[in-house]
């Protein structure tokens, strides 16, 4: 079993009274788990409710994300830890069905294809900037795949595509996500 990376520690910088900037706050990122992967977490790091944003705008992710997208005209950020790829086929049928359940469509600007190459296909109406953070991931197309080591940056402009680790370690990769037109 795949040791789980220690959570994401967010440190948020502000601007005091005085005019002085300062460390409003420092700990753990709100992390939400997804039933369907055991070991899949995402943390809603910040999200912006417009570009461009007020600076002293507070964070839109807490509440204001829902799901994976940004609030409208703005941006999130994601820092998802993807657990090992499931071997065995039954498993990786069972999360076919729960996407499927869960509707093609589950929230605007987002639609799944879990009948495509693999079950986490989808299409968001967004530009993405992924980074991976450690370990590795391939990222799936369509047509294609390529493999993503740590470093490496992903530029994801709206096209059908899905993450698989198929390594024996987690993989973390941080999203910038900003809404785009498709």
């Amino acid at each position: 079993m795949a040791k789980e990376l220690a959570p994401v520690r967010r440190v948020v910088t502000a601007i005091n009274a005085a005019g002085k900037s300062y460390f409003s706050e420092d700990g753990p990122a709100h992390i939400k788990s997804n039933s369907a992967r055991p070991g899949l977490r995402s943390s809603h790091v910040w999200a912006t409710s417009a570009i461009p944003c007020p600076i002293r705008e507070p964070d839109q992710a807490v509440g204001g994300v829902k799901g994976i997208m940004p609030p409208k005209n703005g941006s999130v950020l994601h820092i998802i830890d993807y657990p090992p790829d499931p071997k065995d086929p039954a498993e990786r049928e069972r999360i076919r069905e729960y996407v499927k359940s869960r509707g093609t469509n589950p929230e605007p600007g987002v639609r799944r294809f879990p009948d495509g190459p693999h079950p986490g296909m989808h299409i968001t109406d967004t530009i993405d900037y992924a980074i991976v953070m450690s370990g590795e991931i391939w990222a799936i197309m369509e047509e294609g795949e390529t493999l993503l080591k740590t470093g490496d940056v992903l530029m994801q402009r709206g096209t059908s595509h899905a993450w698989s680790n198929r390594t024996d370690e987690y993989c973390r990769v941080a999203f910038v996500l900003v809404e785009a037109k498709p």
